[in-house]
């Protein structure tokens, strides 16, 4: 197997059980809820955090466990990707991203294929996940550059923080917007207010890129995950 074809399998692995963990612990969440919404959002946030870090831990050694595009879009704005590479990276984590939405609502026997309805639009909602996805870069960036074995922690605990204090609940990647569409659960988001999240994901992504290179000037630059060879 090729590196790049084993990056690209830790990739769809890592993506596919992150949203399987997304949606799917929403679907638990709402089922145990009882209509309230604060509890089904704390059910639904401890599985992701969680996730994020078993999945970082185990596959950043081969992939970077990048798991999003606007995390892969500002590798490649650093030059520490090639455009090729950036490319099928983003590809694989949309695909798989799909594949985890329809394992969940097969685990839960859901119709495995939906579109969903809820609404997610307006001008917080927008901020929200530039705002989310510039601190979700920002973490990754310079925490590689002070403490790299803390990037599973750190980026577990932002997200899980990032859930709470965004009105949008911090998709912060466009993969995991665009698979959220096809679940009309708890996760889900209306496929007309997809494009407005990924732009704002991608703006956030790169404004942190520029920001973290400023604040890194006359220190060791901070450096991308390194994949296995």
């Amino acid at each position: 197997m090729t590196t790049l074809t084993r990056r690209l399998a830790a990739e769809a692995v890592g993506t596919a059980f992150l949203l399987a963990a997304v949606v799917g612990s929403g679907i638990m969440a709402e089922k145990l809820a009882g209509g309230n919404v604060a509890v089904a959002l704390l059910c639904n946030t401890i599985p992701t955090g969680a996730i994020l870090y078993v999945l970082i831990t185990m596959l950043g050694p081969i992939s970077g466990a990048h798991f999003n595009p606007a995390v892969t879009a500002g590798f490649w704005l650093r030059r520490d990707m090639t455009s090729g590479d950036a490319m099928a990276y983003a590809g694989v984590q949309v695909a798989a991203g799909i594949v985890g939405v329809l394992l969940a609502h097969a685990m839960f026997d859901l119709d495995v294929l939906q579109m969903s309805l809820k609404v997610r639009s307006g001008a917080g909602q927008w901020i929200s996940e530039g705002v989310a996805t510039f601190g979700l870069m920002l973490t990754i960036l310079l925490t590689i550059a002070a403490r790299p074995n803390a990037v599973a922690t750190s980026v577990a605990l932002y997200i899980t923080s990032a859930y709470w204090f965004t009105a949008s609940t911090s998709f912060a990647n466009p993969a995991v917007t665009i698979a959220r569409a096809f679940s009309d659960t708890f996760a889900g988001i209306r496929l007309a207010d997809v494009p407005s999240f990924i732009v704002m994901q991608l703006a956030g992504a790169a404004l942190a890129v520029y920001l973290a290179r400023a604040m890194l000037i006359g220190s060791a630059k901070a450096s991308g995950p390194e994949p296995a060879e």
